[in-house]
């Protein structure tokens, strides 16, 4: 039996194949994870947000371009679907009691601080720092994935680590 393409697993799924759904939330699924866990760094949370992540990308197949990249376009949904669960979650969270060195103290609220700059970027700006730095996209990736010229990708990045910088106020030497 031949393997079929996601391209073409996305015209059987809109033709109402329950089978080609299966193999391409299969396929796609550890994706979707590792995007939503590079956001939230939470194993529970990334399930969830994952599991969102592919019923909107489902639901919104019509929406996909058939000529595109589905892994980097539910990559994309995942890592969106994560940053607006942190955007709700509460900022004043409690650390795990589990951990006690106060160097994986100050990580954790690195880390925090980082995803919570992130999170205040525009949505532009915000997914290209999540499809690049989270998913290992390439600028052209990036801009295949969304349609854009690779110098707008490179453009927005810029801007996005501009204003990281001046959100978490980083004094450039």
């Amino acid at each position: 039996m031949k393997t079929l393409t996601d391209s073409e697993l996305v015209v059987a799924i809109r033709a109402g194949s329950a089978e080609a759904a299966d193999e391409l939330f299969a396929r796609h699924w550890p994706r979707a994870w590792k995007a939503a866990y590079a956001v939230l760094g939470d194993r529970t949370a990334a399930d969830d947000a994952a599991q969102r992540a592919v019923e909107r990308a489902i639901r919104a197949l019509d929406q996909f371009r058939t000529d595109g990249s589905f892994g980097a376009w539910i990559g994309r949904i995942a890592a969106n679907q994560a940053i607006d669960m942190l955007r709700r979650s509460p900022r004043d969270a409690p650390l795990p009691e589990t951990l006690s060195a106060p160097e994986v103290y100050a990580e954790i609220l690195e880390r925090d601080a980082l995803l919570a700059a992130v999170a205040r970027l525009d949505e532009d700006r915000r997914v290209v720092v999540a499809l690049r730095y989270w998913l290992d996209l390439d600028p052209p990736e990036i801009a295949e994935q969304l349609g854009i010229p690779v110098g707008t990708v490179s453009s927005r990045l810029s801007r996005a680590l501009s204003d990281l910088r001046e959100i978490m106020e980083v004094r450039e030497p």
